[in-house]
């Protein structure tokens, strides 16, 4: 069994995750700040990284704290958000040179925790808000960002679909907000988001790599000092509807390729006894080039660029995505649902399943060779609020079988198409 011996405490109402390992030639921090995702806090949230990078208490612009960064042997400082199921996940990240790999007795790691810790909790401010040109520089930064995953038609078919088929549930938001909603946000809308956020959110910080396990809980105990004070914690997502009914949506936009998805209901989750089971299927159906999908929709067929389909684990969402031309709509999205009706019915062999579930196996090898991909894997235990470290997953995947294969197949549903092909077709 995979054995990453992490260590998990609480101090200052954050979970603090220590994996001291000698993989890395560098030291990461990596806190997720969760909160559930909602209407009016969407686009606010999605502001609060950008802003939190653009200025602290001693580093008032991007430009000084750039060059901090850069007197740390090049440290890196990221923000990102996302979504997991129905859960809001904004994310700070600092990674540093582990000071074992340094000339002389540097004490980078407290000075760059102490950093960390800045950008987070100690913001710059102008009379009790975030300042009114970082805040008018971001939220421009923000709107161009949206435009750009609109200009992307993959995406964009991704975020419609998502859109159609989860109406009036909260999954159907996304993580990025929306541009509609930023001439409404000031400085001291945004700045009280943010205290809500470091208040009120359950915070997970992640610290990996090779350090002094004694000075860093000496540096962490004397930086972390604030009283928080998180809310109790929701499920990550709420149920798929008992009865679905399938949805046809079709759109017309300036587009040379026509974009099929196609949202199946799994009604299995993260956490959930036959998760494994589910992941498998996926593999076999779309999820690598030897699939179902890959093999009978793109390469015997011909009717598409590509075909592949991927799982949302917190949500239980099995989504299709096809490039296809205009014409041939019919044609996949019959052979998409015979694929899927295959997997029911056990059409694919032990050989297929031994296969899947090794690259399944190795995609989780491969994750936890870096510090992101480790957090990334860890992560759904944190938001579907299990335990059940990665090493028992993988062991969990070995124990696969056809007929448990078979029976998570048999929970799909298909929920909604969605084609969005050319103005004139």
């Amino acid at each position: 069994m995979v054995d990453l011996q992490v260590r998990s405490s609480q101090r200052a109402g954050m979970n603090i995750h220590y994996w001291k390992t000698d993989k890395f030639k560098t030291v990461t921090f990596l806190l997720m700040a969760k909160a559930p995702l909602n209407e009016r806090t969407l686009t606010v949230r999605a502001l609060i990284p950008s802003i939190l990078q653009s200025g602290t208490k001693n580093y008032s612009n991007r430009k000084q704290l750039r060059r901090k960064l850069d007197d740390m042997y090049g440290a890196i400082l990221t923000g990102d958000v996302q979504k997991k199921g129905e859960q809001h996940v904004l994310s700070f990240r600092m990674e540093i040179a582990s000071e074992r790999f340094l000339t002389g007795q540097q004490p980078l790691l407290k000075e760059a925790l102490s950093l960390f810790k800045e950008v987070v909790f100690e913001p710059r401010l102008e009379d009790g808000a975030f300042a009114k040109a970082i805040v008018e520089q971001e939220k421009r930064a923000l709107s161009q960002r949206i435009a750009a995953i609109y200009d992307d038609k993959m995406r964009y078919a991704n975020v419609r679909i998502t859109e159609e088929m989860f109406k009036g549930e909260a999954f159907s938001l996304p993580a990025y907000g929306r541009v509609s909603d930023l001439d409404t946000l000031d400085e001291q809308a945004i700045y009280q988001a943010y205290e809500r956020m470091v208040t009120e959110d359950r915070f997970d910080l992640y610290i990996i790599g090779a350090y002094d396990e004694n000075e860093l809980t000496r540096s962490i105990e004397e930086l972390f000092t604030q009283n928080r004070q998180p809310k109790a914690e929701g499920q990550a997502a709420a149920k798929s509807p008992v009865h679905i009914t399938e949805k046809l949506v079709t759109e017309n936009q300036k587009v040379k390729q026509g974009k099929l998805h196609i949202g199946f209901r799994t009604h299995t989750t993260f956490g959930d006894e036959d998760y494994e089971a589910m992941q498998v299927a996926n593999g076999i159906f779309g999820g690598f080039p030897s699939s179902k999908l890959f093999r009978n929709v793109r390469e015997k067929e011909s009717l598409a660029y590509y075909a592949a389909s991927r799982l949302e684990s917190h949500k239980g969402v099995l989504m299709v995505m096809a490039g296809i031309e205009f014409n041939k709509f019919e044609r996949a999205v019959a052979i998409i649902k015979e694929q899927a009706e295959a997997m029911k019915t056990g059409e694919f062999d032990e050989e297929t399943i031994e296969q899947t579930k090794a690259m399944l196996i190795n995609q989780m090898l491969e994750a936890i060779d870096t510090p992101r991909g480790f957090v990334e894997l860890s992560y759904h235990e944190m938001v579907a609020g299990t335990t059940y470290p990665i090493g028992e997953r993988i062991e969990a995947l070995k124990k696969v079988t056809k007929t448990d294969i078979v029976n998570a197949a048999n929970k799909w549903e298909l929920d909604t198409i969605y084609f969005l092909k050319g103005e004139s077709e």
